[in-house]
């Protein structure tokens, strides 16, 4: 029987269960199992995953573990470049647009107010989220751990806090999204891309009190609705920067 030793670092103690948190632990292993497949067995999604050494060696998730292995499991490195490192995916993301499931509607509408491409809908089942996520090379976003454990899926977070304010700090923590934000240029219904609109255009579509107050307008064509910066965008600007430094807006 191949007997491997454990151990995982940071924030993926919390998927462990408690016995096995921040320490070396050792476990049997089914024959011909990879670090993939041991990793998400001891409960540790994949797409929590930033790097895997086996005795020292950085190396994939296709890695067959042998007896006597020494298997240091690593989250996303905030403070250390491991870009020198071999990593367990092969290429990055170019583009950061997200996919989020039925418990995530909160998190979606506000990464799309920071103009994050964010797909969101009550009834995906988890099969749509994961051919999305491949076919669109999406993030997925859940707090179903299982979720993330599907083959298919290569980038994910599980979001660890319950309110939206706090889900969306979070994520700007660990994937740095601070200085790719594109405020207010997505729709937060249908998350199409909003575009300027001449005042007359929109006028009677408008309440009086915006009317009389408001001048600058934008418009999304496929629901067709309009925004302006009310109070609820103040709202939204004042949230948003208690996640990213300040003065990001000017002004």
């Amino acid at each position: 029987m191949v007997t491997a030793t454990f151990r995982f670092y940071e924030e993926l103690n919390d998927f462990l269960v408690p016995e096995r948190r921040k320490r070396e632990f050792s476990c049997p292993c089914a024959r011909a199992a990879t670090t993939k497949h041991m990793i998400e067995a001891l409960g540790v999604p994949h797409t929590e995953v930033e790097l895997v050494l086996v005795n020292g060696e950085s190396v994939g998730f296709d890695r067959i573990l042998e007896h006597g292995d020494r298997v240091a499991v690593f989250p996303k490195f905030e403070m250390v470049d491991v870009a020198p490192l071999l990593r367990v995916r092969e290429h990055p993301l170019r583009v950061t647009r997200f996919i989020a499931d039925a418990h995530l509607g909160g998190l979606a509408h506000l990464l799309r107010m920071t103009g994050f491409d964010t797909l969101y809908d009550n009834n995906y089942h988890d099969r749509q989220i994961e051919l999305l996520a491949a076919q669109e090379k999406r993030i997925v976003l859940t707090r179903d751990r299982e979720l993330l454990k599907r083959r298919s899926i290569t980038h994910g977070c599980y979001v660890r806090t319950l309110k939206p304010p706090e889900q969306l700090c979070e994520i700007f923590d660990r994937l740095d999204l601070a200085h790719s934000i594109k405020p207010f240029t997505l729709c937060l219904n249908c998350n199409a891309p909003l575009r300027p609109v001449e005042k007359s255009v929109v006028l009677e579509r408008l309440p009086p009190s915006v009317r009389e107050r408001f001048d600058h307008f934008s418009t999304c064509d496929i629901c067709h609705r309009v925004f302006w910066e009310g109070s609820h965008w103040q709202r939204m600007r004042t949230m948003l920067e208690e996640c990213i430094k300040p003065n990001r807006f000017g002004g």
